[in-house]
């Protein structure tokens, strides 16, 4: 989102249950795409979910296990939806196997997050963005 958006959009990720680390998959997989990994961490959406948190426009969770968490109430009300896909970090397999997992999950995510983009954000209502967000996660 932060490459891709140009700068409409300040992109953050976090996990309902952070590991140690982030995934080498991952970012092998970023680095392939051009996007830059310095300074990426682990954390748990709860960082996001206090006040002085970054106020979020938009929550999108993306694993398939998130559907069914309870997720923490946001600040600010933002638009929420769920676009799910399988968990790459899950996967059990060879590396090459996990590789292209992650690399599944990047493009999917990609074709969702160009969708978000060509959206005319400031000429919709909140329930035409969240009907369209919810949309683009069925995709």
């Amino acid at each position: 989102m932060n490459e891709l958006g140009r700068g409409r959009f300040k992109a953050f990720s976090a996990g309902s249950d952070p590991v140690d680390g982030v995934n080498p998959f991952a970012l092998e997989t970023l680095t392939s795409l051009g996007i830059p990994t310095t300074g990426f961490r682990s954390k748990g959406w709860e960082e996001f979910a206090k006040p002085d948190a970054p106020r979020m426009d938009f929550i999108l969770t993306v694993c398939d296990k998130a559907a069914g968490e309870v997720c923490p109430v946001w600040p600010g009300q933002p638009h929420t939806a769920h676009w799910g896909i399988p968990d790459p970090a899950a996967f059990e397999g060879d590396d090459d196997a996990k590789l292209h997992h992650f690399r599944a999950a990047a493009v999917t995510l990609t074709r969702r997050i160009e969708l978000l983009l060509s959206l005319p954000l400031h000429r919709l209502d909140a329930l035409a963005i969240k009907h369209e967000i919810t949309d683009i996660g069925r995709n």
